[in-house]
């Protein structure tokens, strides 16, 4: 089974198409949210994190979001922020390397990745470099002077798909590290991190696993080095004993120990709520679902709305589950798309952004979003003051 409407609080009427920015509501979140507001923050207090296993949640909610990247249970783990994981993974990296000086990645990569970079870069003052190249170059790049390489399998931008396993293989014959972020990966294609042997792997979990905004990330170690690495971030809840109180920092043993600071147990109970609907769902059906979508979507687009240049692969091999189109007002075409209830995002320079789920989204919300894109750019209902002015967030 793919699509599962009934399990999303969506608005009547609206096509949303911004899953991969912000997954929807599910509806069980809302109870299990109240029930552990109540009857365990409530009506437990601290006795919760025992009682109700709030210690647990890290490691419990990181296997249901392995099974969903092909990790085996135990080395993936929840907490923090995806900038907080990326740091994590390339500094450990940096440490399995230390001959080595340089990390790569590409253009595409989502900022906060390179940023994270280039703060832990000024923080080692090493002489470590960030080398940046075009997506296609990135193979070419990969020589024995490579520390790691850090990319992002989907284009936040164009849905430009790497291929994992070609990439991570070229690394490793190079003797680097190889470290993927799959913010637009999980949830929205298959992946098999044990398959293509990456050493680290994060992501996000508010997009396609729909945790709400500000749910927590995610961060995959390859089991043969779980017990090795040294965490550069040592926090209180990645020691070994942490009631224990040592003044000095001890690792826990294996995924345990890229744990870092207390984890958001709100957060937590939503996210746990809202991978319920995976339990059902084959990956492969879903992209074979979410392929489909986009194929109307463009064929549709193309052939109705000429002003629209396509941005993304039209190789849906090379695509994640994202469709991209170029527009040079496509801020304010999407602003003019929003009010009429199809939602998107722009991602600048020009880029109309939209994102096919199938646990929700099917062709007749495809067919019915593009009557509304073509209504708003054959009569220019995006000239218009109320869309040019950019909001802070687009």
């Amino acid at each position: 089974m793919v699509l599962n409407k009934a399990f999303f609080d969506l608005p009547e009427g609206m096509i949303y198409l911004d899953g991969n920015s912000l997954g929807p509501l599910p509806k069980s979140v809302k109870a299990r949210v109240a029930s552990m507001l109540a009857d365990e923050w409530g009506a437990q207090l601290i006795k919760g994190w025992n009682s109700a296993g709030w210690m647990a949640q890290p490691s419990v909610i990181g296997d249901k979001v392995g099974r969903l990247i092909g990790a085996p249970e135990g080395t993936v783990v929840m907490g923090d922020t995806l900038s907080v994981k990326v740091y994590q993974a390339v500094a450990a990296a940096l440490k399995m390397r230390p001959d080595r000086r340089i990390i790569l990645s590409d253009s595409g990569n989502f900022p906060t990745d390179l940023y994270m970079v280039e703060g832990l870069i000024r923080t080692l003052d090493a002489g470590y470099e960030l080398r940046v190249v075009d997506p296609e170059d990135v193979a070419g790049a990969i020589d024995d002077t490579i520390a790691a390489v850090m990319l992002t399998q989907v284009d936040y931008r164009t849905g430009r798909m790497h291929d994992m396993m070609a990439l991570t293989q070229a690394a490793h014959a190079a003797g680097a590290v190889m470290i993927w972020d799959l913010a637009h990966s999980a949830g929205a294609v298959p992946v098999d991190v044990v398959g293509c042997a990456c050493e680290f792997a994060v992501g996000c979990t508010y997009k396609y696993l729909n945790g709400g905004p500000g749910a927590p990330a995610f961060i995959y170690v390859r089991k043969d080095l779980s017990d090795t690495i040294n965490p550069a971030l040592a926090g209180w809840l990645g020691h070994d004993a942490p009631f224990a109180f040592d003044i000095s920092y001890r690792p826990a043993p294996g995924i345990e120990r890229m744990r870092v600071g207390t984890p958001p147990v709100i957060q937590m109970a939503a996210l746990e709520a809202a991978l319920e609907v995976w339990e059902d769902v084959d990956m492969s059906d879903l992209r074979a679902a979410s392929v489909a979508l986009q194929e109307t979507f463009i064929k549709e687009v193309e052939a109705r709305v000429p002003e629209l240049t396509l941005a993304s692969p039209r190789d849906s091999a090379r695509r994640g589950s994202q469709v991209s189109f170029a527009f040079e007002q496509g801020y304010a075409a999407m602003q003019a798309l929003i009010a009429r209830d199809v939602i998107g995002d722009f991602r600048a320079p020009n880029i109309m952004r939209f994102g096919f789920t199938p646990l929700y989204v099917d062709h007749d919300d495809v067919r019915r979003a593009v009557d509304r894109i073509e209504t708003v750019m054959r009569d220019r209902l995006w000239d218009n003051p109320d869309y040019l002015t950019r909001s802070r967030v687009t």
